[in-house]
């Protein structure tokens, strides 16, 4: 079994869950921000048999686009230890940053 965590742009959320839904898959949606723009993200959270895998990433691949943001300055003494931007930068945003991790046991509990 693997535990499959997506950390994609919020715009691509709700359409991703609902294909990943449409295909049977349990997500659990956690909302997240990025440091470089501190904007929000959304990061996923789906357990999968291990030859399921590729499924996933294909779903991610079709709903999860790249697209370019402009990251606006800020001082870093409003943020400290945030990284420093003196002017107007643009950046990629968008596609997905995946980490497969192996799971060693999984049990689903039901109160009774």
């Amino acid at each position: 079994m693997k535990l499959i965590i997506a950390v994609i742009q919020d715009e691509d959320a709700e359409n991703l869950v609902s294909a990943l839904v449409e295909e049977n898959f349990r997500v659990t949606q956690v909302s997240t921000t990025g440091s470089l723009l501190r904007t929000g993200n959304t990061s996923l959270l789906i357990g999968v048999d291990d030859e399921q895998v590729p499924d996933v990433f294909r779903i991610i691949g079709s709903v999860c686009h790249r697209r370019t943001q402009v990251a606006v300055p800020y001082s870093p003494a409003l943020e400290p230890g945030l990284m420093y931007l003196a002017e107007n930068l643009e950046v990629e945003v968008g596609g997905a940053i995946i980490f497969v991790l192996n799971v060693t046991r999984f049990e689903r509990i039901y109160a009774h």
